[in-house]
């Protein structure tokens, strides 16, 4: 197994806002991941608790992207207004999602891929991560005309942590996903910004993760149910893998449940895009960026067992990263040294990752609740007792 870098501690943070609006931004990004840990509680459950157990292995203490050891999941959630959309104004429907794979994601530069599937959709710094193979900031997920302020806020965050960045040190790539929200949010009104993301990526834990309509996945409908943020993992022999995702695709007569198709009713409201997904996948393997790009892949086999075919106006993107030989941006050797899995090791970690995938869409749409957005269009919840 390939030698750890040990990671420091997490140093003090300072947000960009002025000294005396620092309290107000600590007691609302709380706020936030009380609303994020508290979402979908009502009624509302994991497919496990809903008797739906996937696949053969087991999965982590948290059956979350989390159990791969540094990871963290923030969340800020936007929800307020009823009724008629008044552009720029809401109702809102809407959030951000932070994946930090360690306690410092500029100090280290962590193996990295990533995999398109059907490219109707972006993540920022998708050729960094195909081409050089480095994970160098945290992975945002948020609704689509979003992407330019949560990216411009990522940088913001990052140099307040390093002040340097852009000076006597280099400048970061943000990665941003994106998914449609706009049938039930504002989306016109852009209302994520600054303050949003350093309250998610604040507020990010390691631990249980909330899911459904949280996040990002506030106002994403899956499967023409309520969609959202799902996450699972699964025990790979010594290693772990960890999935979340931004679910928020596919048509109603799609969907599979452990291979059987779900009686439902009619759909009652047809939404003007096709969807996306956004999946990140996480692992304490020593793998190459040519070893994640093949784990990458592997999630979309997950994404088709719960029935997705990626549609023509599906933006279907994976970033895959480990937090195994990480190196610090401090290491300018020219020769590195490290240890990998050899590909016949693989399988098990394939396994795992179609398992984890399958699994987190599923806990988003059994987690997500019933929603009213804008103009009053409403989403129906999966209906666990079918």
């Amino acid at each position: 197994m390939g030698r750890l870098l040990a990671i420091p501690a997490r140093p003090p943070l300072r947000s960009s806002f002025q000294a005396n609006e620092e309290g107000a931004t600590m007691k609302k990004a709380l706020i936030c991941l009380l609303l994020g840990l508290t979402a979908g509680a009502e009624g509302r459950m994991r497919a496990r608790q809903a008797g739906v157990v996937v696949g053969r292995l087991a999965p982590g203490p948290n059956n979350a992207i989390t159990d791969v050891s540094g990871v963290r999941v923030g969340h800020c959630t936007l929800h307020s207004g009823e009724g008629k959309l008044v552009p720029g104004q809401g109702p809102v429907r809407t959030g951000v999602t932070a994946i930090l794979a360690g306690a410092d994601p500029w100090a280290f530069r962590y193996p990295a891929s990533a995999f398109v599937l059907n490219g109707n959709g972006e993540v920022g710094s998708l050729a960094y991560l195909q081409d050089i193979g480095s994970l160098e900031s945290p992975i945002l997920l948020t609704n689509t005309l979003n992407v330019g302020k949560v990216s411009d806020a990522v940088v913001a965050w990052m140099i307040s942590k390093h002040p340097e960045i852009g000076i006597s040190d280099d400048v970061p790539i943000p990665v941003v996903g994106e998914c449609d929200d706009s049938y039930l949010n504002d989306i016109q009104g852009r209302h994520v910004g600054e303050k949003e993301v350093f309250e998610a990526l604040e507020s990010a834990v390691s631990g249980p993760v909330a899911e459904g309509a949280v996040g990002a996945g506030t106002g994403m409908i899956c499967y023409e149910y309520k969609g959202g943020i799902g996450t699972s993992s699964r025990v790979c022999g010594a290693y772990r893998v960890g999935v979340l995702v931004n679910a928020n695709h596919g048509s109603r007569h799609e969907l599979r449940v452990n291979g059987r198709a779900l009686p439902g009713g009619p759909v009652g409201f047809h939404r003007r895009t096709e969807g996306s997904i956004i999946l990140v996948v996480a692992t304490d393997a020593p793998l190459t960026p040519g070893q994640l790009n093949r784990l990458a892949r592997r999630a979309t086999m997950g994404l088709a067992r719960t029935g997705s075919s990626a549609h023509h106006g599906s933006g279907d993107l994976v970033i895959a990263f480990s937090t195994a030989n990480a190196r610090a941006r401090t290491d300018e050797n020219a020769v590195m040294q490290a240890q990998w899995l050899a590909d016949q090791a693989l399988d098990p970690l394939y396994e795992g990752t179609v398992e984890a995938t399958e699994e987190a869409i599923l806990n988003a749409l059994c987690a997500a609740e019933p929603s009213t957005g804008r103009d009053g269009h409403r989403v129906e919840a999966m209906p666990l007792q079918r």
